[in-house]
């Protein structure tokens, strides 16, 4: 039972002393809670958001289009739930899309799960740029592979671009039309071209049938897998909880997190282990708000840099248009195919690292056509509008530059001044400029989406170079290293200040590569919740 605030000071209770508590109900949190529970750690989990029905949003609906304008937006400064809290993003050229959910943003997973290569963790040694991550691919292997059974991810064996990988658990998703035109494109070019893996699964796996794309809901979202096993292993599951900041005791060792209930009263849960789950926004959020005469800067910040190298995968898109009637299926969205062809660093290039080019199977809907779908380049209304909607309906194929991002200090998460949530707590402000690098990449990759495309047979090409609503995947804020004056956890996710916190959400990335991240956070998610049932059992004291 949690201990219940008031203004005055305590009501006296007794108290249910989680031996771990998780904040945040996310793609690692539920990976790492699902872990700790089949060994029978007592684990409480407090999650913002509330369950999203399983059938949330059914696109046979004529107004699902509209949902996800409005309620179902991937922004929440835009959906403006209860249960969401604002961001200050006047500063960034790329907005964070976030949800609170039992689930979190895999609610909105588009749910492409690639894996990092081998060389995007020796990344200083390799490439003379950043720092090493102090692990490697070979000590996450075995991460990915439980993490693909776990999810039933779907996908084609052998891809060369890889060290050889397991069967897939699920055969691969169909690339679709627009994809077998893009796949002549790229073999004319002679560039590497893959199915992706996707945590969609085509066949029934685990008690769940396979997505057929009828809901705007992800149905490979974390709600589905992990939490259902998790839950019936023993879990706590507080949804609804806004967790204001983490306590610790005179000798710094956290105790565990003041919240609001759906009532709006302050509750006090305690725990032998804390652990943050919250995305590298907020996370460097709630710690840098759990203020305290030890911590006056924020919680495990003696370096300074909580909040600080900010990394997303700033996102180029090209579309073309094919005499070919492509459909305008309700498949599973996301990438359905990729080419990784340039994403080792080659310095004939002019920049360092890589980008991935990735292709996106589904077509969009009437209302997205008419709102000029990826680009944003409206049908016209009024006269000539029932000539170019066709020309662009179901013809349209796209692809997506997704480039790598190098840690730089000054592209940080602040606890913004003014803004605040509906409890008060500050609300992050966001300052990200993107880098010169960065830049010369998405060129490169116009360019060379641009070919593929005309190979495909594609015209009237169109182009972005850098999407604003690509703030999908939120790293590096809570970066990971051997050296506590130049990181903020070690190679376990254990805070360098704090012996008793552990951060396993993406804000622990050293760096950030060029492919989607999730299923690098779950893999280490479940990393580190077997060194706490091993080498680091004594944590939980």
């Amino acid at each position: 039972m949690a201990q219940r605030y008031h203004t005055g000071g305590y009501m006296a209770t007794d108290q249910d002393i989680a031996d771990v508590l998780v904040i945040g109900g996310g793609a690692s949190g539920a990976a790492f809670t699902w872990s700790l529970t089949q060994a029978g750690i007592k684990v409480v989990c407090l999650e913002q958001g509330g369950w999203v029905p399983q059938d949330a949003f059914p696109t046979s609906e004529p107004d699902a289009q509209i949902h996800w304008q409005t309620d179902f937006h991937p922004s929440p400064n835009v959906r403006g739930l209860p249960e969401d809290y604002p961001l200050n993003e006047s500063e960034t050229p790329i907005s964070p899309l976030m949800f609170n959910a039992v689930g979190g943003s895999t609610i909105h997973w588009g749910s492409h799960i690639p894996r990092f290569h081998p060389s995007d963790f020796p990344l200083k040694t390799v490439d003379g740029v950043s720092d090493d991550w102090p692990l490697s691919y070979a000590e996450l292997e075995p991460y990915y592979d439980q993490n693909d059974r776990i999810i039933g991810v779907s996908g084609l064996r052998g891809d060369p671009a890889y060290p050889p990988k397991p069967e897939r658990p699920c055969p691969p998703l169909s690339i679709r039309p627009g994809g077998e035109l893009l796949a002549k494109g790229f073999e004319k070019l002679g560039w590497h071209w893959w199915s992706s893996d996707t945590a969609l699964s085509s066949v029934p796996y685990d008690g769940r049938q396979p997505d057929n794309g009828g809901y705007l809901r992800s149905s490979a979202a974390t709600d589905l897998n992990y939490w259902p096993k998790a839950l019936r292993q023993g879990a706590r599951l507080e949804t609804r909880a806004r967790v204001r900041e983490i306590l610790v005791d005179k000798s710094g060792r956290a105790t565990g997190a003041l919240y609001y209930d759906s009532q709006g009263n302050l509750l006090e849960q305690r725990a032998k282990v804390v652990v943050m789950a919250c995305n590298g926004v907020g996370t460097a959020r709630l710690l840098l708000n759990s203020k305290s005469n030890l911590f006056p800067d924020g919680l495990a910040n003696s370096s300074g840099l909580v909040g600080k190298n900010l990394m997303h995968h700033p996102a180029g898109v090209v579309v073309g248009f094919v005499d070919e009637w492509l459909g305008v299926d309700d498949g599973p969205r996301g990438s359905t195919m990729l080419s990784q062809e340039f994403y080792e660093t080659d310095a004939s290039r002019g920049f360092v690292r890589g980008y991935d080019l990735q292709v996106m199977g589904q077509g969009s809907s009437p209302l997205a056509t008419a709102l000029g779908g990826l680009l944003g380049i409206r049908v016209p209304w009024g006269a000539g509008h029932h000539g170019t909607f066709p020309e662009r309906f179901g013809h349209a194929i796209c692809i997506t530059i997704m480039s790598e991002d190098l840690p730089e200090e000054h592209n940080q998460v602040t606890l913004d001044p003014v803004l605040t949530d509906s409890h008060g707590i500050p609300a992050p402000r966001i300052q990200y400029t993107l880098s010169e690098n960065t830049s010369r990449m998405l060129d490169h990759g116009l360019a060379r989406a641009s070919e593929a495309l005309e190979a495909a047979g594609a015209k009237n090409l169109r182009s972005d170079k850098v999407r604003r609503n690509a703030g999908w995947h939120l790293l590096g804020t809570a970066r990971m290293g051997d050296n506590p004056s130049n990181s903020v956890v070690d190679r376990w996710g254990r805070a360098h200040d704090v012996p008793n916190l552990m951060i396993i959400d993406g804000s622990i990335f050293t760096t950030g590569a060029c492919i989607n991240p999730t299923p690098t956070i779950q893999a280490l998610a479940l990393r580190t919740a077997d060194y706490l049932k091993g080498e680091g059992q004594n944590i939980i004291r």
